[in-house]
């Protein structure tokens, strides 16, 4: 009886990495499945046109700060 021990280390290399893969793909499949369904179930509230307005009036907060502190920075 002859057995190549290479040929059975390529045999386990092989078996192990497809059941490595199959599982990778099966958790794949399962969270795309779970992603579904919470947003399915739990949908994003839509912001409000005041909510918008909000966020427009901090950015501009934002942006202003930002001016101010880029000008103190190349006075000093």
């Amino acid at each position: 009886m002859d057995t190549n021990l290479v040929i059975e280390g390529f045999k386990f290399m092989a078996l192990g990495m497809g059941t490595v893969f199959l599982f990778l793909i099966i958790l794949i499949v399962m969270m795309n499945i779970m992603s579904a369904v919470i947003h399915r179930l739990f949908p994003e509230p839509k912001p409000s046109a005041s909510a918008q307005s909000d966020s427009q009036n901090n950015n501009k907060r934002i942006v202003a700060a930002i001016t101010a502190a880029i000008a103190h920075h190349r006075r000093s």
